[in-house]
């Protein structure tokens, strides 16, 4: 899954308890899951315990929300909010958030983990600006190459339909609909997928992030000879447009044109009868039923493997012009309602579970792989057919919120089964090594995508720059790393014993995935920096690890230092900006 952004600014002045944001606890979490998530509601301002922003520009409100961000640990009882209808609204909230002292951080879906948004002890000079009501137009440019011009509050699935009716798509996205573009892009958000075995790239397509198909955007940026904000168009071959192409909200972009080309009909089969040791075999022993070997047969798959239960559930995606004789023919996306809600007897025990009942997460794994195989019969979902869209977004807002980490492996194709090999290896003997202490921290899946990385080219867009702070931003000393096999394990927030065992697990692949081998960069909307109480708390993690993710084999103009040195230049009174970010990028 991929995603959107989510921070806070660090506060330094004594606030109402109501108004920080708080984490969840186990239990809190697991309430949540029987409801529709909403990632913000609106509050009555007669209760608000912070004063409403001063004198806002002409035309321009704001009302009281709360806010939740995906998993529900991060949370906010009241938070002002405005809705711009236009770009030159946005521009006008900057100079007014500078004239008065206040910041600003641009709000999509909330469908995130990450403290890029609110974090917690969000001040109270914080206005979000919500780009989701009125910043969603969207023209697709018909043409050899095409594009599509849209403003970043549009939903992908938005996004993705208007190009769909124009007959055009892209090869991979995020599986959640309700994310908005720009979030997406501030996290270079990615699907799975690489070519298969003699596969060539379709002409507007990418192997790699979303954010790799910019081909021009335009942000809010400061004007120095103007002493305002104002709004500034980059173009793709332009080194200055490098750091706002992944730029964690640090930055508020408000329209991007896209390089698309033709949409493609997809097949998507679901195997759930592989033996999981059989799937993640090592390289010396894997046979047809290896990872590696449905990547290289159809280029784009995904396994999601719940703690010890025996089989994975194997999604694999395959470009089918015509209707295979046995599929279904799906004209909608979310095709897997089972995985919508909780089944009754998952939620029981997940009730037990959260009660303090930790022995039972084995049963209640499985008992989640079981309604995985029984959905798919009872819906006929394990062989779908239809427009990619219709099959690349799978994810609803009803699904179970549970909290994650994420990496990037940057490594060459013909490692793919070593690296999934290792890391299930490892994974495995740690969750037995804690269940055998009666502990057990982790209750969701283990997710595995491949992608490819992103290769400028792909744009088609002469001189076209590298995303600087893309997590799969490809390095011109190893050009034989040409894929990032992403991994993610999940589990339900505040589950005992998840944070120590969050860090152990991070400790071990930032060692294991090293040197000539691979690279590992943070996916940037997940959990990672784990300090073993808190995500994102790691000093070393946070000021030299990570920073150094993005120095190591790149060029001086377009790296770690150049991306936070143009930020600050586009944003010197860090309107756009928050407590985590001011202590992460510098």
């Amino acid at each position: 899954m991929s995603d959107e952004i989510g921070t806070t600014e660090q506060s330094t002045s004594t606030e109402d308890p109501g108004r920080r944001a708080v984490l969840g606890g186990l239990a809190g979490a697991a309430a949540l899951t029987a409801l529709q998530w909403t990632p913000a509601f609106t509050v009555d301002s007669a209760d608000a315990a912070v004063p409403p922003p001063p004198g806002l520009p002409p035309g321009l409100s704001a009302y009281l929300q709360a806010y939740r961000n995906w998993s529900g640990e991060i949370r906010v009882d009241d938070v002002w909010t405005c809705a711009p209808a236009t770009p030159a609204d946005v521009v006008a909230l900057a100079n007014w958030a500078k004239a008065q002292g206040w910041k600003l951080r641009a709000k999509g879906y909330s469908h995130n983990w990450s403290p890029l948004m609110i974090q917690p002890g969000t001040p109270t000079n914080v206005l979000l600006v919500d780009t989701t009501q009125h910043l969603t137009a969207v023209t697709v440019n018909a043409g050899s190459p095409a594009s599509v011009t849209a403003q970043t509050g549009i939903s992908m699935l938005a996004l993705l339909t208007a190009l769909e009716n124009s007959g055009y798509g892209v090869t991979a996205t995020p599986a959640p609909g309700d994310l908005s573009l720009g979030g997406v892009l501030a996290i270079d958000g990615h699907g799975t997928g690489v070519p298969k075995t003699g596969e060539t790239l379709t002409p507007g397509h990418t192997w790699g992030s979303i954010s790799n198909l910019v081909i021009s955007l335009t942000a809010v940026v400061w004007d120095p000879g103007t002493s305002q904000y104002k709004l500034r168009t980059f173009a793709r071959n332009d080194l200055a447009i490098a750091p706002l192409l992944v730029n964690l909200g640090r930055s508020f972009v408000t329209e991007v044109t896209l390089r698309v080309g033709a949409n493609k009909r997809l097949r998507c089969q679901s195997w759930f009868n592989i033996n999981v040791d059989e799937m993640f075999a090592p390289p010396a022993t894997a046979g047809s039923n290896a990872f590696a070997n449905f990547v290289n047969t159809t280029g784009r798959v995904e396994a999601i493997w719940f703690p010890f239960t025996l089989v994975p559930w194997l999604k694999v995606w395959s470009v089918s012009p015509s209707k295979p004789w046995f599929a279904k023919t799906v004209n909608g996306p979310y095709n897997y309602p089972f995985s919508d809600f909780l089944s009754e007897d998952a939620a029981d025990l997940l009730g037990q579970i959260t009660a303090g009942a930790a022995g039972l997460t084995p049963t209640f794994c499985n008992t989640q792989m079981g309604v995985v195989g029984s959905g798919l019969i009872t819906t006929g979902t394990w062989d779908i057919w239809g427009w990619s869209k219709n099959l690349m977004l799978y994810v609803r807002p009803t699904t179970l919120r549970v909290t994650a980490n994420g990496y990037a492996i940057l490594t060459k194709r013909a490692n793919i089964q070593q690296v999934v090999n290792q890391f299930y290896t490892y994974y495995k003997n740690a969750l037995d090594a804690y269940a055998s202490q009666g502990r057990y921290p982790m209750n969701g899946p283990l997710e595995i995508r491949v992608t490819g990385l992103d290769n400028p080219a792909d744009a088609q867009f002469a001189g076209a720059v590298h995303p600087t702070l893309s997590a799969i931003r490809n390095r011109a000393d190893h050009p034989e790393w040409d894929v990032a096999v992403w991994l993610d394990i999940l589990t339900v927030p505040g589950t005992p014993y998840s944070q120590q065992f969050f860090r152990e697990t991070e400790q071990w692949i930032f060692a294991n995935f090293a040197g000539t081998y691979a690279q590992v960069r943070p996916e940037w909307s997940k959990g990672w920096g784990y300090s073993g109480t808190a995500a994102w708390a790691d000093p070393t993690m946070l000021s030299t690890t990570v920073p150094n993710e993005y120095r190591t084999g790149l060029p001086a103009g377009n790296n770690w230092d150049s991306a936070v040195s143009q930020l600050n230049q586009y944003d010197p009174h860090k309107v756009f900006s928050n407590g985590f970010l001011n202590s992460l990028l510098v």
